[in-house]
């Protein structure tokens, strides 16, 4: 008798025992529960698998994917960076996605997201790398916007003047309001080095112009400028840079590097005279682009001036246009009393932002000039006088 009442009081101490370990450890449980629900919100919850970390972000916490582009020197935006890939290892400007930024939340989203994101304190946050992007971009855009305003793009009058004559092909297509196809075709002063942006390089630049001028035409610029080539490489890639997109107008930038590498330039005019050839077989018209006026250069002196003479009889031989930029830059600075560092940036070569938009508003006022004399009839053959912009 004594022993069943062992038992039965045994048994009871051991119910007592486990009721109050299990309300104890439940409030303890739950507590756990709540502080991980709460790293959840905060942070997204971080699990191993296999020795990977897997981190479970929240939907409505997503962050959007940042766009990145490979830069030289500046910073791009918009679709341009959406259209590049980046290299490993270069260095990217920072883009938000514009579908996330620009795209309102309808109410269902908006719910979702004021139920599990937690609200921010009142102090303002740091300034992202975004923003530092975005604000180096807005004053980009700005100094471009009023470029001629601080420096006004006169049309040089101590460069000598030829008889102005159409460019027959590119002017005739434009006044039919046909498509045109312009090749922009040199070195780094056609890429843009020394441009805050490609949508200041001169080839660019004169699209934005044309297609200003004539909104309804189709015209499409390629810049196939490549730094450091010089006739000798051009010439590698001619067919498949210039000729094969078929071109009614090509703008031939040499000369310049062949100069600094002691290129003799007898040499580099056989090869320009032949590109040239080449080029008028396929129907284009042509407009070649002489030497820079610049510190570099003109330390060289008497090979400069050789190789802007020949490119100017090659031009008169083969019945093309000629830009007689080393004559325009030197009137900026002569004549305009325009500070060389005004217009060439600190390498002592390259052109600016303000350099290459003259540069190419000059050159851009020829091709619509050339338009309206086809409009009114008064078109020269292309085999009669050689153009000049001035």
């Amino acid at each position: 008798m004594k022993l069943r009442s062992c038992h039965r009081v045994s048994r009871r101490l051991a119910f007592l025992t486990a009721v109050v370990t299990l309300s104890l450890t439940l409030p303890i449980l739950h507590a756990q529960t709540a502080a991980k629900a709460e790293r959840a919100l905060q942070g997204g919850d971080q699990t191993v698998h296999g020795g990977r970390a897997d981190h479970q972000a929240l939907p409505a916490l997503a962050i959007p994917e940042l766009e990145l582009r490979p830069t030289i020197g500046h910073i791009s935006t918009g679709q341009q960076a959406a259209n590049q890939e980046q290299a490993p290892g270069q260095v990217a400007a920072v883009h938000p996605d514009p579908q996330a930024a620009g795209s309102p939340a309808g109410p269902a989203q908006q719910s979702q997201a004021q139920s599990a994101v937690p609200q921010p304190d009142s102090s303002p946050p740091a300034r992202s790398l975004t923003d530092k992007a975005i604000d180096r971009v807005k004053q980009v855009a700005k100094s471009a916007s009023d470029i001629f305003n601080r420096v006004p793009c006169l049309q040089p009058k101590g460069v000598a003047k030829k008889s102005f004559v159409s460019l027959p092909h590119v002017a005739s297509k434009l006044a039919e309001g046909k498509p045109v196809v312009i090749v922009a075709f040199g070195s780094s002063s056609t890429q843009g080095w020394g441009s805050t942006s490609p949508e200041y390089t001169y080839p660019s630049r004169l699209a934005a112009q044309l297609r200003r001028q004539y909104p309804k035409a189709d015209i499409t610029v390629i810049n196939a400028g490549v730094g450091g080539e010089d006739a000798p490489e051009m010439m590698k890639r001619l067919a498949s840079s210039v000729i094969d997109h078929k071109p009614d107008l090509v703008i031939w930038q040499v000369g310049t590097n062949a100069v600094l590498r002691g290129i003799d330039p007898t040499e580099v005019g056989k090869l320009v005279e032949d590109g040239v050839t080449k080029i008028q077989a396929g129907g284009a018209d042509v407009v070649l682009v002489d030497l820079q006026y610049s510190p570099r250069v003109t330390e060289r002196s008497e090979s400069a001036g050789q190789m802007n003479r020949l490119l100017g009889r090659i031009a008169e031989l083969r019945h093309v246009g000629i830009f007689p930029r080393f004559e325009v830059m030197r009137d900026w600075h002569e004549r305009q009393a325009i500070p060389v560092n005004d217009f060439v940036i600190s390498d002592g070569l390259h052109m600016n932002d303000w350099g290459y938009a003259c540069f190419a508003q000059l050159l851009g006022d020829d091709i619509i000039r050339s338009v309206g004399a086809v409009k009114i009839g008064v078109n020269a053959p292309g085999n009669v006088l050689t153009y000049r912009p001035m």
